[in-house]
């Protein structure tokens, strides 16, 4: 396993622990017996095989597509490096976060994350699995790779995901700061600057009407800056009291993991996923 991933392991590790002593990991309120079979399964796909299929196969057609530019972006500045990736990477993360929320048939990849009634760092990599094999952003960082950003990347990527997995927990890193008068401006930069649980716990609200929730924005991974620049941001510094997806009907596990290839017969097809909340 590559440097990177163990830091992110031991960070996703941190905040797993955190979740134990304080807020039940194991014992989400609401949650199902399937909720486990879609996190595991999902998972273990993505980090084991669909995120390396992916970044190998970008830098495998790189190679073939530009054979004389491997390395060649080495010896840009770093924080032009840095740009880069935050541009190829997070942004169109951003914009396919976006988009998902739009198209039926997107939506219906997406929705297993939105499918929990809890926020938790069970559910970061919760999606259906043809998901990532889609999302524009790990292809980008495979070709960025290539042509010399990979040293880049590797202390990107644990940053990155030292937001998103924080974001999504229920240990709220961010409620007592909210609490310490003195540091309110530096919350309020922090919190246009990266997802924090209160932003991004407002994405994964259950109820347009209790006021937090934002389902149709603050879609930002790592940078929450995108839904500022971009209008789809709402700031309230609170947590919506429910989670999970309102007004649609159940679906199984499989069908979370495997549309559109598993589809049963209760479960809502692509032209029923016209339904997506408009919050």
């Amino acid at each position: 396993m590559k440097p990177e991933m163990l830091v992110i392991l031991g960070i996703f590790m941190g905040f797993t622990l955190l979740e134990i002593l304080r807020t039940g990991f194991f014992h989400k309120k609401g949650q199902r017996g399937k909720d486990a079979w879609v996190e595991i399964i999902g998972t273990v796909t993505l980090l084991g095989f669909t995120q390396p299929l992916v970044l190998g196969t970008a830098y495998f057609l790189m190679s073939h597509v530009f054979p004389g530019a491997e390395g060649s972006w080495a010896v840009l500045p770093i924080i032009a490096q840095v740009a880069l990736l935050l541009v190829f990477d997070d942004l169109t993360q951003y914009g396919w976060h976006r988009l998902s929320h739009s198209v039926p048939w997107l939506y219906a990849l997406h929705r297993p994350h939105h499918d929990a009634p809890y926020m938790s760092t069970r559910i970061v990599y919760r999606n259906n699995i043809f998901y990532y094999f889609l999302m524009p952003g790990i292809w980008f960082s495979g070709a960025l790779i290539y042509l010399g950003l990979g040293w880049i990347y590797a202390f990107y990527i644990i940053v990155k995901m030292t937001v998103i997995i924080g974001a999504h927990s229920d240990v709220r890193w961010d409620e007592k700061l909210y609490e310490i008068k003195w540091l309110s401006p530096l919350m309020w930069v922090v919190e246009r600057t990266i997802s924090t649980p209160a932003t991004h716990g407002a994405h994964h609200g259950r109820h347009a009407a209790d006021g937090i929730t934002n389902y149709k924005g603050n879609y930002g991974n790592l940078l929450f800056f995108w839904d500022v620049l971009f209008g789809t941001a709402k700031i309230t510094r609170r947590y919506p009291l429910q989670y999970g997806v309102e007004n649609l009907p159940e679906v199984s596990a499989a069908q979370q993991l495997l549309w559109p290839i598993v589809r049963t017969k209760k479960s809502p097809g692509p032209e029923e996923t016209a339904n997506i909340p408009a919050v």
